[in-house]
């Protein structure tokens, strides 16, 4: 027997670098794992106890590592369980590969009910993935996967979907053999002239500001170098954390730039949609805007830059460095970034001493290297500016997309694909019983996977805000949580339970000694809502301006 689809989508798989499916078999997928059988030594299984877990470790594994990874499911709910992850994915430009599962190619849309049928499934998959394709001719299937990943690894990256139908899974390619490695486009060229103005506008500025979003995370040292050279200030949300260091002093949170804002003259924004700055913060014809990304549709959104750059800031970086002049040390400028960042700290560590109590314990039993997991949940949302991350692809959050009870799952992911790195992971008891089940699948591969919840038997954000917003009327937000330490001990995992930050420093470190999963639960109360440092309002212009 020649080589059939199912072959070929292993070969796809293999010879693009993936070593590991994130996955949830069944039926209409089966023939495919029967081939997979065979190369289980060259492609490991790791089977998940929900889709959504599936596609959350495999996005949790290619955040942390910036490499592809893979996942498996069957269509329709299996598909629409994984969506939530597949969007978080596409948000943040992971480059996750799935593949899913489809009903009889003469069948699909004729609504004869079949198992796992749903109308359009490839329709929504195109609405939450940078390219998905329908193979339905098992000549065109090697280069049909081919062009996922030709898109996966050309910028702006982001998730693909090949969508196979049962029947289509044991026929045979009778076509020439085709190559099934991806090739990476070349990345657009900066444009000269651009560059050119690129450093006269900087160099005429007094006080610029860099932000940086995910896209920055694999240029860390060239966004570096050229904050120092500048004297810029370099603001990180969720997903620039770590590209500059937290103990730097031009590194600053959104509530530092923010009140910076108003003073700084030239923002430049780097591999990030700088939605924050030009939507929610405001502009106005006293600052200008430089933005560098590969995502062409990202550098108009929010409004035309002074200054665009559609390129990969590989080039764009040390190209605009060797053509900046020898720049003045703005010395008053780097003053004031000290000021205003010591003001602010001391403004946060009188707002939210309790959460920075617990984030200090958890920091300082982690390894300068380890990987920090957000969540949404009261101590996940102050980490979001507070918590010290030194080096890129250490900080891993769902960005703007704020998928609750992502963390458990995605954790899993980083942590199989990092193995020697420890990762630990924060939830609050109501996010973490979304993928909780995937400790099981820890436990099954021996995954050393770090959990911290925090329980306060609550929704704790919406109670935050009901008590705060809404007069204290409080609807929907209370929860009979489990007692977590008896429940993953009942996986087999590791588990202890901290009252104090003392303690949870202590049980930490413990658990990241430790080969296996652990679990650490710590009763928490209400906590001061974070919102006024996270929720930051206009400062310059109006509404309208672009």
């Amino acid at each position: 027997m020649g080589q059939t689809v199912a072959d070929l989508a292993l070969e796809s798989l293999i010879a693009n670098g993936i070593d590991t499916l994130y996955c949830v078999p069944g039926y209409q997928n089966d023939p495919f794992f029967d081939a997979l059988y065979h190369r289980q030594n060259e492609l490991k299984p790791v089977q998940a106890r929900h889709e959504q877990g599936a596609v959350y470790m495999a996005l949790g594994a290619a955040l942390a590592t910036r490499r592809p990874q893979a996942f498996s499911v069957v269509p329709g709910p299996g598909f629409l369980n994984g969506s939530a992850a597949l969007c978080t994915a596409h948000s943040l430009y992971a480059p996750v590969f799935g593949l899913v599962g489809q009903i009889p190619g003469s069948d699909e849309g004729k609504g004869l009910g079949h198992l796992h049928e749903i109308n359009n499934q490839i329709g929504i998959a195109r609405s939450l993935t940078r390219h998905a394709v329908r193979i339905t001719d098992s000549g065109a299937a090697a280069g049909q996967l081919r062009e996922c990943w030709d898109a996966l690894l050309t910028g702006p990256r982001g998730p693909v979907v090949a969508e196979i139908p049962v029947d289509l899974w044991r026929r045979e390619n009778r076509s020439e053999p085709e190559s099934p490695k991806g090739t990476r486009n070349p990345a657009p060229t900066p444009d000269a002239a651009a560059l050119v103005a690129a450093a006269e506008r900087i160099t005429r500025s007094r006080s610029p500001l860099v932000v940086v979003g995910g896209g920055a995370q694999d240029h860390a040292e060239s966004v570096r170098a050229f904050a120092r050279c500048i004297g810029a200030g370099v603001i990180a949300n969720r997903n620039g954390r770590g590209v500059m260091p937290s103990w730097d002093p031009l590194c600053l949170s959104p509530r530092d730039g923010h009140a910076l804002w108003p003073e700084c003259d030239l923002v430049i924004g780097l591999g990030t949609r700088l939605v924050a700055q030009k939507h929610h913060w405001g502009l106005d014809d006293g600052i200008g805007v430089l933005h560098i990304d590969i995502d062409a549709g990202s550098l108009a959104r929010a409004g035309t830059p002074e200054i665009g750059l559609h390129a990969d800031l590989a080039k764009a970086l040390p190209e605009l460095l060797a053509l900046l002049p020898k720049q003045d040390e703005r010395v008053r400028w780097r003053r004031r970034i000290a000021e205003v960042s010591k003001s602010v700290r001391n403004r946060i560590a009188a707002d939210l001493a309790p959460q920075l109590r617990w984030l200090r314990a958890i920091r300082d039993a982690m390894p300068d290297d380890a990987i920090f997991v957000d969540e949404l949940t009261q101590i996940g949302y102050v980490a979001r500016f507070a918590f010290p991350v030194d080096r890129p692809m250490r900080f891993l959050s769902t960005g703007y997309q704020g998928t609750l009870g992502w963390g458990i799952a995605a954790a899993v992911g980083a942590a199989r694909a990092c193995p020697n790195t420890p990762v630990v992971s924060i939830a609050g008891d109501g996010g973490a019983l979304f993928t909780i089940a995937e400790l099981a699948t820890a436990v099954h591969h021996a995954i050393p996977v770090n959990v911290i919840v925090m329980n306060d038997n609550a929704y704790g954000n919406v109670q935050t805000m009901q008590r705060e917003d809404y007069g204290a009327r409080y609807i929907a937000s209370d929860l009979t949580s489990p007692d977590f330490v008896a429940l993953a001990r009942s996986f087999g995992v590791h588990a202890e339970r901290a009252e104090t930050p003392e303690d949870l420093n202590s049980c930490l470190r413990t658990a990241i000694a430790l080969d296996g999963p652990c679990l650490i639960e710590v009763p928490v109360g209400p906590f001061p809502s974070p919102w006024k440092h996270i929720l930051l309002g206009r400062v310059r212009g109006d509404s309208h301006h672009a």
